[in-house]
């Protein structure tokens, strides 16, 4: 793994009223063609200019489109000077197809926020990876996942994500403080990614989340990955967020938080659990890239604003 943070952010311009923002499915397609409409009017709303991106609706099998032109539509937001933030309709797959085929160039010349989650977590990776360009772990899918959004693309205020008792994972913490930056997501994303271009992770605070797709196999597998590959040797904590669809399930008298206590907690690192980020309904949208503080005896996780300067001299 290289390491990827021995050069400087490439922090983007916060958003204003009038800027344009662009739709793109670079995974997965939108379920019905009114998800687009909504979106539209949610950024409209906040006001943006919306624009679309040519195969936002195609259809090739789970994927909006072929390789190709979802390539295609991502590259040419990031190429168009107009375009000033890119927006993701939603995750799904597809998103790892696109890595090797991204103009890192165009987006290291003109620095815009990247919003998405779950499979759009690769290219979360992969930018910060190839461009050190900071991106919004998210969605637009709720009153408090807009408003979060919205304040990470625009506000100069820090952002305080703090802990939430009722969440599953709130169960495995390890007491501590930490400051790093911020880096992670879909832990799917993050295992496919090792001999693949993962980012090197040390000095981070290490964001975790997951939806069940099989059993508990999936998670420790997908951990030990992680850790045999040494990605989590350097990092500062873990901050760990929803785990939707494990909340009931068991598998021979082990739950997720036994997986999660077994494989994280010998590392020694500060964990705090139940963080409103990830999959299930209107979540939290999470910085990368940015600068954070985290601190289990307050339970916060304590993040700057992406766009702001400064964040490059940390």
């Amino acid at each position: 793994m290289s390491r990827s943070h021995d050069f400087a952010v490439r922090s983007w311009p916060r958003l204003r009223s009038g800027d344009t923002v662009r739709l793109v499915s670079p995974a997965s397609f939108p379920d019905e063609a009114s998800s687009i409409l909504q979106l539209t009017q949610t950024l409209q709303d906040r006001g943006l200019r919306v624009e679309v991106g040519d195969h936002a609706l195609d259809r090739h099998g789970y994927m909006a489109g072929r390789d190709a032109d979802r390539l295609a539509d991502l590259n040419a937001a990031y190429t168009d000077p107009d375009v000033r933030a890119i927006i993701t309709t939603r995750g799904g797959a597809g998103a790892y197809r696109l890595l090797d085929g991204l103009d890192y160039d165009a987006i290291r010349a003109d620095p815009k926020p990247l919003v998405g989650f779950s499979d759009i977590t690769y290219l979360h990776l992969a930018i910060w990876q190839n461009c050190r360009v900071p991106g919004v772990h998210g969605c637009l899918a709720g009153r408090r996942s807009t408003e979060t959004v919205h304040h990470l693309l625009t506000s100069p205020r820090p952002y305080v994500l703090e802990r939430n008792s009722k969440l599953m994972s709130v169960a495995v913490e390890s007491a501590g403080r930490a400051q790093g930056f911020v880096m992670g997501g879909s832990l799917a994303a993050m295992a496919g990614m090792v001999g693949a271009g993962l980012p090197d992770l040390t000095d981070s605070i290490v964001l975790i989340e997951a939806q069940r797709q099989i059993g508990l196999g999936q998670i420790d597998r997908q951990l030990t990955q992680l850790i045999r590959s040494g990605a989590f040797d350097g990092i500062r904590a873990f901050a760990l967020g929803r785990f939707h669809g494990f909340e009931d399930y068991t598998d021979r008298g082990w739950n997720l938080i036994d997986v999660l206590r077994d494989r994280l907690v010998p590392l020694g690192k500060p964990i705090l659990g139940g963080l409103e980020f990830g999959h299930g309904p209107d979540p939290h949208a999470i910085p990368l890239g940015t600068f954070a503080e985290l601190d289990t005896d307050s339970g916060t996780l304590t993040l700057n604003p992406p766009g702001r300067s400064e964040l490059a001299s940390r």
